[in-house]
């Protein structure tokens, strides 16, 4: 967290803000964990007063919670959260891709393009980490192209709590194959203009990330519920008859 070169920007609160929103979204201040502003400030060599001022503003945001007499943490977002978010983001950003469609000129889906490019790049090496960027781009991108003021406010409110997720649904074995196949059907969509079917694909595509969140939570339980099997468990549920067993004693003739 050490930083030499002081926060700059339109103000140094927002500079900070800036830094701590970018930490919350890559896990580097975890879901849960307490904010040490000592530290940080240190490390930022700043006074607490801006870094202060800057938790505010991602508390109004719902990034983190200021709790009184304690200090200020990450939020964490719960199954139920989820459940409800995801649709929600499903209307909006199938909406998105319904306008992006209908406006997008040659360049837009040439650069539309050249995004999922990246993103069949990391599907092909099974880079999660890079998918999960890049997917975030494609995505921020087509919004921006549906050019509605009104939709840019409402999907970008909400992206903010899908990226505390930060695509953990991709962790699920075969998610990022079916992923990057909901994506083909998507730029094959926008490449046809083809506005009503870019809706459904981005809408589906949404709910099966929900729904892979979900399968990845029964997943993660059953893991839990289930603890590791061990040598020595092994070796006393090994069958009886696996032993060997003694010969019989022959009878001598005197015992006739």
């Amino acid at each position: 967290m050490s930083d030499p070169i002081p926060l700059r920007g339109l103000s140094l609160h927002d500079g900070v803000a800036a830094r701590l929103r970018t930490m919350v979204f890559e896990r580097q201040l975890a879901p849960g964990e307490w904010i040490d502003e000592k530290a940080l400030a240190a490390g930022w060599q700043i006074s607490r007063t801006p870094l202060r001022e800057a938790l505010k503003v991602l508390a109004a945001e719902g990034l983190v919670e200021l709790v009184p007499h304690r200090g200020c943490r990450v939020i964490e977002l719960t199954d139920d959260d989820a459940d409800a978010l995801f649709p929600v983001m499903a209307l909006l950003e199938g909406r998105c891709a319904f306008e992006a469609a209908s406006k997008a000129g040659a360049a837009d889906l040439a650069e539309l393009q050249r995004l999922h490019d990246e993103l069949e790049r990391h599907a092909a090496a099974g880079d999660i980490d890079g998918y999960y960027r890049a997917n975030h781009v494609f995505h921020s991108r087509v919004q921006q192209l549906a050019a509605n003021r009104w939709l840019e406010r409402a999907t970008g409110d909400l992206r903010r709590f899908m990226r505390l997720m930060r695509g953990r649904q991709l962790k699920l074995p075969g998610r990022m194959a079916a992923s990057i196949n909901e994506h083909r059907v998507l730029i094959d969509a926008f490449v046809q203009h083809d506005p009503a079917r870019a809706e459904r694909a981005m809408h589906d595509h949404l709910m099966a990330q929900l729904t892979a969140l979900g399968k990845l939570r029964r997943k993660e339980a059953s893991e839990r519920a289930s603890p590791p099997r061990t040598k020595t468990a092994d070796a006393a549920r090994a069958p009886a008859s696996s032993a060997p067993t003694a010969s019989p004693t022959p009878r001598s003739r005197h015992a006739r």
